[in-house]
């Protein structure tokens, strides 16, 4: 299944998808939530938190894939197990690839036409979909062994 979900969200992402939606998407569906708010809600999170060289959205759809299944419906309810598992993302995504942060991660200011035409020349979206992937990936992982 985590396989399955990493491997889907690298393929919404080929479709057009951006990073959050396609992961956040790919986790929903592995688990069976379908809601028309996702990936609706993912927009935007994705290229670095719409372009200002924020958290990575790929990053950034693992945590809210992660909060479907680990985050809070009271405000009774403890966030230890939400906040734990958010925290071995990023430790393991930033292991990874040195960074969670988009502007870090791709070496270019997307919220610039010079940034976009560097992430274009340099076809950094096959970059960003591995990105895509693994957040993906870890996330699964995380939340197969919270739930």
């Amino acid at each position: 299944m985590i396989h399955r979900a990493s491997r889907r969200s690298g393929k919404l992402f080929s479709s057009g998808f951006y990073c959050a939606e396609s992961v956040l998407l790919a986790i929903a569906e592995s688990k069976g939530v379908n809601s028309e708010l996702i990936p609706k809600i993912a927009t935007g999170f994705c290229s670095g938190m719409s372009r200002t060289c924020g958290l990575c959205g790929a990053v950034a759809g693992a945590i809210m894939g992660l909060n479907l299944f680990t985050g809070r419906t009271s405000p009774n309810h403890d966030t230890e197990k939400n906040y734990t598992a958010v925290r071995r993302l990023t430790e393991l995504f930033e292991e990874q690839f040195g960074s969670t942060n988009c502007k870090q991660l791709t070496g270019c200011d997307l919220g610039t036409q010079e940034g976009q035409e560097i992430f274009k020349a340099n076809k950094l979206r096959d970059q960003c979909k591995k990105y895509t992937e693994e957040a993906t990936r870890i996330a699964m992982l995380l939340i197969e062994e919270q739930i």
